[in-house]
């Protein structure tokens, strides 16, 4: 059934438009060569992800700041792994994990279509947690800026998702009514829970396949936007 009376979408980045995970599998596979770090990238990665979302979700809640984020989810995953690396490797590594990430810009299947198929009625925004620098150049980079009239992110609001203060930040920013807008994002705390608090519909991005309450509308795949949209 299609959602009337929206005016604004809003988009998350990572993990709804712009592939993190496949990016960042990329990205450790050129940084342990640059390195010469004799670690299975595949067995990191499966240590590392959830160790990042934890992380994450201590860095949302304002427990830990972004120089501890970007070090501490290293350090327990060569840890957890056994691998033995030096501090300075792993501060180093931290710095060119952001540097090169934006280099792989792998976006998830239908993007750009359904982006060129949500402008013609629709004006387009992102909402992200992400540090700003690293999401201007992967959305740059991908060639997607040119979709969205505002851009928020966490650090220019000064709060993160679920916070309400970046949602209304944001909705400031694009003169958009709550009542008038969408939230469309793959975290059901930040981006869909986040989004409800101030009023906003939303749809989740739900390729995590978790179990969301019965009310809330989602998709497995972008292209599905198309039945609500």
């Amino acid at each position: 059934m299609k959602i009337k009376g929206i005016k604004h979408i809003f988009f998350d980045l990572d993990h709804t438009l712009w592939d993190f995970d496949k990016n960042s599998a990329l990205t450790f596979e050129k940084i342990f060569k640059l390195h010469r770090l004799n670690v299975d990238p595949t067995a990191f990665l499966s240590v590392y992800e959830p160790i990042n979302l934890n992380y994450w979700k201590l860095y949302r809640e304002e427990k830990i700041d972004k120089a501890n984020l970007r070090y501490k989810r290293l350090k327990d995953t060569f840890d957890a792994v056994k691998y033995e690396v030096e501090d300075d490797i792993i501060n180093q590594l931290s710095v060119d994990y952001i540097e090169y990430l934006t280099t792989f810009n792998h976006l998830f299947e239908n993007t750009i279509e359904i982006l060129d198929y949500l402008q013609k009625e629709y004006q387009l925004h992102i909402i992200t947690n992400g540090f700003e620098e690293a999401q201007q150049r992967k959305m740059d980079n991908s060639k997607i800026s040119g979709y969205f009239k505002t851009i928020t992110n966490s650090e220019s609001a000064g709060v993160k998702k679920p916070n309400p203060i970046i949602f209304n930040h944001a909705l400031s920013l694009s003169r958009a009514k709550p009542e008038e807008s969408l939230m469309i994002g793959d975290n059901y705390e930040a981006d869909i829970l986040g989004a409800i608090d101030v009023g906003m519909d939303v749809i989740l991005f739900n390729y995590h396949n978790i179990k969301p309450d019965a009310h809330i509308k989602q998709v497995h795949h972008l292209a599905e936007l198309k039945k609500y949209l």
